[in-house]
């Protein structure tokens, strides 16, 4: 079993190794995300109105 600061050391050398996203990407992938998510929303929302206008004229 490692020591804890040995883990810590070696966590903090493989950060180092990590090849991060420029900001540019972060940004365009976050509004990608957002654009997504806001769609379904929509389009899920537009289907419950359906569902619920449709069981209102059958019930």
């Amino acid at each position: 079993m490692q020591s804890i600061p040995s883990y810590l050391k070696q966590s903090r050398d493989e950060l180092r190794k990590v090849e991060w996203p420029s900001r540019q990407t972060t940004t365009q992938h976050t509004l990608l995300v957002i654009g997504i998510s806001l769609a379904m929303a929509a389009f899920l929302g537009g289907i419950d109105y359906v569902f619920t206008k449709v069981l209102a004229v059958v019930l």
